[in-house]
């Protein structure tokens, strides 16, 4: 399934519009990678317990939004957009969403 942030798809016309599918996960934070940020934060350079922490949540985020939008039979979902909010202290939730449409051919 094609997933993109453009609101058109080259040499593809949008033949109907599914609607609004969305993913999202909810992470917390763990206190190994608390000590070692703590020490990051102290001598700089990237945290990567939180950078592999959230590029997963993002991924998991993603695939729920296309089984949504698989369930749909949507071809590909369009204007996707990532949306981060605190949820409580130390957890995170990452939403992604965007518009499911069915694809065919440009005629031009």
């Amino acid at each position: 399934m094609l997933i993109t942030n453009n609101d058109q798809i080259p040499e593809q016309e949008i033949s109907q519009n599914l609607g609004l599918v969305k993913g999202n996960t909810i992470r917390a934070k763990h206190l190994g990678n608390d000590i070692l940020a703590a020490l990051r934060n102290l001598i700089g350079g990237e945290v990567k317990g939180y950078t592999k922490m959230i590029s997963e949540a993002r991924n998991q985020a993603i695939e729920r939004m296309k089984k949504e939008a698989s369930r749909k039979d949507a071809d590909a979902v369009i204007n996707v957009r990532f949306t981060t909010s605190q949820v409580m202290s130390g957890a995170a939730e990452i939403l992604v969403y965007g518009t499911a449409v069915k694809l065919k051919p440009n005629s031009s």
